[in-house]
């Protein structure tokens, strides 16, 4: 809250001259707090003294606050068993379920361990399947197809930290997990870092992926990416390809260009009766 100030009462002085010496002072230019828009004095820098001291002690409080939610976090932070793991063999303790990568292509399928308080907790998708009486949750292994075992590994260890080491593949990945499994934070993870990653060259490709799986944030931005350079559309390898194996797409960019162009005349035209 604002503390408020207190002004102080005016001078009376025993000589009438003294008024003809306060004159001088208001030839100084009137300077205004940007904070609070009261006169402050030149020794000031844009805001008055005591603005200044309440935004610095603001500044103070909410530091502390970071700091404190940071270690109720760092509190809460689930304990990872792929912490303790120093190799692909390696064994944990008081795991009770492990996830199997049908898709890594190197031989014999490595366990990933989990608990499964904390996937059911995370993922709808794994508590009923954990709840029920299903196979998964009798014999504790559950299968997880076509994903690597690196990718699935990093969305175990995701559901623990709320962390992951992307790259664009990695990121592909794990937002295909993400939407399978409805982790909706890692989804918004995942899409925030491709999209940082967006550019002409890949906004075809992402623009496909996005669709398929429901990305609604990175198809947006793929969209406005690409109607912004509808006079490369056609020349690309990837516009190509979309035709041949997803034509809806393409139709879907056309459409969403025209919508555009007839709604920026209609702003024109708007203007221009104004």
């Amino acid at each position: 809250m604002r503390r408020h100030r207190h002004q102080l009462p005016p001078q009376v002085t025993d000589d009438d001259d003294d008024d003809d010496d306060s004159d001088d002072s208001d030839d100084d230019p009137t300077m205004k707090c940007v904070s609070c828009k009261e006169d402050y004095t030149r020794c000031d820098a844009g805001t008055c003294r005591e603005c200044y001291e309440e935004a610095s002690e603001t500044e103070e409080e909410l530091k502390r606050e970071i700091d404190e939610l940071k270690s109720k976090v760092s509190f809460l932070r689930f304990w990872a068993p792929l912490h303790q793991l120093s190799n692909r063999f390696a064994t944990p303790c008081f795991t009770d379920v492990v996830l199997m990568a049908s898709g890594d292509g190197c031989g014999e399928a490595v366990p990933v361990p989990a608990h499964k308080a904390v996937l059911a907790s995370r993922s709808p998708v794994f508590r009923a399947m954990l709840e029920n009486e299903m196979v998964e949750s009798l014999s504790g292994t559950i299968k997880i197809s076509d994903v690597s075992y690196d990718a699935l590994r990093a969305f175990v260890n995701y559901m623990y930290t709320a962390e992951a080491c992307l790259d664009e593949q990695m990121a592909c990945d794990l937002l295909v997990l993400a939407e399978k499994y409805q982790v909706k934070h890692l989804k918004t993870y995942c899409e925030k870092y491709m999209i940082s990653k967006l550019n002409w060259e890949n906004s075809l490709v992402n623009f496909a992926f996005s669709h398929q799986h429901n990305a609604k944030s990175l198809l947006d931005a793929s969209q406005s990416l690409i109607m912004d350079n509808m006079d490369k559309l056609s020349k690309s390898e990837e516009y190509k390809e979309l035709v041949e194996k997803d034509p809806r797409l393409v139709v879907q960019i056309y459409e969403a260009y025209l919508s555009k162009q007839v709604n920026t005349a209609s702003l024109k035209d708007c203007s221009t009766k104004a």
